[in-house]
C-alpha cells in the first residue's frame, strides 16, 4: 500500500535512506528536515510511504517546480535495501508519475549523482523511460557530476 507520509514514519525514513549507504550524512539531515517542513506546513509538495504487511519499505517525495509551466521535480526515492531490485522502486516511480499526470503536470525531472556507486541508480531511470538530458560537471563537488534525467507525462 502507498499512504500519504505521516510525521512518525520520519525515523523509520531516515533509516531505510542510510541503510541504502547512497545518501551522504548531509542528505539524511536534509531529508529529516525536508520531512520536518512538509508535516509543518503541507503545501504543493507530495510526500508518500510504501507499506507491505504494515512495514515500511519505501519513500517517494516530489513537486512542481516553481517558476514553470507544469514541470514536477522527483527529489526523493528509495527503498528498503533489502527489498531492492523486487519492483517496488517501480511502484513509487509510477505511483509519483500517476499522481503528477492527474495534478496535470507535463514534465518530470530527476537529478541525481554522477558517481559510480549511482550507476544502479541511473540505470534505473533509464530503465523506465527517462532520458539524460543534462550533465553538468562538478555539480555537487569535484568529481561529482549532477546528472538530470527527464520524462514527458
Amino acid at each position: 500500500m502507498i499512504r500519504p507520509t505521516v510525521p512518525t514514519d520520519t525515523p523509520v525514513l531516515v533509516a531505510i535512506a542510510e541503510k541504502t549507504q547512497v545518501f551522504k550524512p548531509h542528505e539524511l539531515v536534509a531529508l529529516r528536515e525536508v520531512l520536518d517542513d512538509f508535516h509543518d506546513e503541507p503545501g504543493a509538495h507530495h510526500a508518500y510511504t510504501l507499506e507491505t504487511n504494515e512495514k515500511i519499505m519505501g519513500f517517494v517525495y516530489f513537486a512542481p517546480t516553481a517558476m514553470t509551466d507544469r514541470t514536477w521535480h522527483l527529489y526523493w526515492i528509495f527503498v528498503d535495501k533489502n527489498t531492492q531490485a523486487k519492483g517496488l522502486g517501480t511502484r513509487l516511480l509510477h505511483f509519483a508519475e500517476a499522481k503528477i499526470k492527474e495534478a496535470g503536470g507535463r514534465l518530470l525531472l530527476i537529478e541525481t549523482s554522477g558517481l559510480p556507486y549511482y550507476q544502479l541508480t541511473r540505470a534505473f531511470y533509464l530503465k523506465h523511460s527517462y532520458e539524460l538530458d543534462a550533465t553538468l560537471h562538478d555539480y555537487y563537488e569535484d568529481g561529482d557530476d549532477m546528472i538530470v534525467f527527464r520524462k514527458r507525462l
